[in-house]
């Protein structure tokens, strides 16, 4: 069995669009974020950890591609199993910048041939206009576009909890820029945040399509050292999903989704000396492999998407206890 017998994963989207296996080149652009910087707050989301980005290619942004792709000397010349690629402005808030910088970046990651589209991943509070035209600039030049905001939850007193810096309605608001200009939208969420009941997942998941995204990004919360919620973590005062509970629901979650919308993402990983919990997030296949066999069992794709969705609007009052966000990076 393998996943995508049961989920719309977007390597098989883009094996059809391109006719072969593409791949994506996490690029750092030297952006910051502005729940860091102090334009915002200081210290991040609780979720975040600067270690994150730690083991991403240095360099300018030619080379960092040259490192991803795996290339020879030689243009074109790649050794992996992709020849092409999506350029991913990962690290950080990467439309955080002047607007002169933004085309500068994402001009010379556009620039190799083996370059199919360009994913630009940000906050919903730093998707200006200006920023929107750029990409849509980029569009009509005949790269292809896909902007990844990170909504993790739809429940604003969840997003006071982690110090996220913006509600919900920042959301709304971004995805709305991102349709009206014709680009594709990937959504992402966290899936056991403090005090989350699968309720509330589902609502977030509402959120994210009835905003009009084309794909999704979905992972278990896991706790990374150096992050916030690392001490709070170490204090007891956070609770994992174990895998059993993230399986089931990933899967009931999935079931919902239309079959149309892509998945980019069902789990996520972090090297040993980066994750502190949990422990299957050590690698991806322990979660995929666990989500293959419940979607195996109980339904694909789509299969429960005619189910009525809960009621209640994005941000709306939810069953999440307060709690304080204010503990020191560990």
């Amino acid at each position: 069995m393998r996943l995508t017998d049961f989920v719309h994963t977007v390597g098989a989207q883009w094996q059809r669009r391109y006719g072969t296996a593409v791949g994506k080149i996490a690029l750092s652009g030297g952006f910051t974020c502005p729940n860091r910087d102090g334009t915002l707050g200081r210290g991040g989301c609780t979720f975040c950890s600067v270690s994150s980005f730690s083991d991403l290619p240095e360099g300018d942004i030619a080379s960092q591609i040259a490192a991803g792709s795996g290339n020879a000397p030689d243009p074109g010349a790649g050794t992996g199993r992709f020849r092409k690629f999506f350029a991913y402005f990962q690290a950080y808030t990467s439309t955080y910048g002047e607007i002169g910088r933004l085309r500068e970046l994402y001009r010379q990651a556009s620039s190799s041939a083996q370059i199919v589209g360009l994913s630009v991943g940000t906050r919903p509070d730093c998707l200006g206009s200006a920023c929107v035209d750029l990409l849509r600039s980029l569009r009509a030049e005949g790269l292809d576009i896909l902007v990844e905001l990170g909504l993790q939850t739809s429940c604003d007193k969840t997003l006071t909890a982690v110090n996220r810096g913006h509600g919900a309605d920042a959301f709304l608001r971004a995805a709305e820029m991102v349709k009206r200009a014709d680009l594709e939208l990937c959504t992402h969420l966290i899936v056991g945040l403090p005090g989350e009941e699968l309720e509330v997942n589902v609502r977030s998941l509402r959120t994210a399509l009835e905003a009009g995204s084309d794909a999704l990004k979905m992972h278990p919360l896991l706790i990374a050292r150096g992050a916030v919620m690392a001490a709070q973590y170490r204090r007891g005062e956070i609770a994992l999903l174990s895998l059993e509970e993230y399986v089931r629901r990933a899967g009931e979650l999935i079931a919902l989704t239309p079959s149309r919308v892509v998945y980019h993402r069902i789990s996520s990983s972090a090297r040993g000396d980066q994750l502190l919990a949990p422990d299957y997030c050590r690698g991806r296949f322990t979660v995929i492999d666990a989500v293959t066999s419940y979607l195996s069992r109980y339904g694909v794709q789509g299969s429960a998407a005619g189910d009525p969705y809960l009621p209640g609007e994005p941000g709306a009052e939810c069953s999440v206890p307060d709690r304080s966000s204010g503990a020191s990076e560990a």
